[in-house]
């Protein structure tokens, strides 16, 4: 069974790796809780953070360039790093793990879903969402009432009002 895209990575990591990566974002929550005034620096760090996938394309696509270029002008041999790269890539796709992956990872690169849990969070500290609860329950009510109106209108017929 192949695990969700979500997952993929994580289920292919350590699990002393994943933590230490979760400790780190919790070491950050801690750090800009008590830093409110920072955390729109951090916001734009985590937009420039390259995400393990992103990281693993770049290397791929250089690599497989690379072994073209050397296939073509120095020997038909390196042709052999593409196709490597090649089924590598593809074994990512698939699987969510590659050679490259667990290395990358205790490099500390994280998953887009790992940067986006940190960015949320900051978000979250910095009171992005304070309003957010009364604007879902004024929504909440606006759908109740058009459901009852179409409720109504479907038990009258149609082209009937209530």
């Amino acid at each position: 069974m192949m695990p969700d895209t979500v997952d993929r990575v994580p289920v292919h990591t350590d699990e002393e790796i994943n933590r230490r990566i979760a400790l780190e974002t919790a070491r950050r929550f801690s750090h800009f809780a008590a830093h409110p005034e920072e955390i729109d620096n951090r916001l734009d760090e985590l937009d420039a953070e390259w995400d393990v996938e992103r990281l693993l394309e770049a290397n791929a696509s250089a690599f497989a360039f690379t072994g073209l270029v050397l296939g073509i002008t120095a020997s038909r041999k390196w042709l052999l790093l593409p196709a490597l790269v090649t089924a590598f890539l593809f074994q990512h796709a698939i699987q969510g793990w590659c050679p490259p992956v667990p290395v990358l990872r205790r490099l500390g690169f994280r998953t887009q879903t790992e940067i986006e849990q940190e960015r949320y969070g900051l978000k979250a500290l910095r009171g992005d969402f304070e309003g957010l609860r009364e604007a879902a329950d004024r929504l909440a009510a606006v759908i109740a009432a058009i459901e009852l109106r179409l409720d109504g209108r479907s038990r009258q017929g149609p082209g009937r009002t209530p």
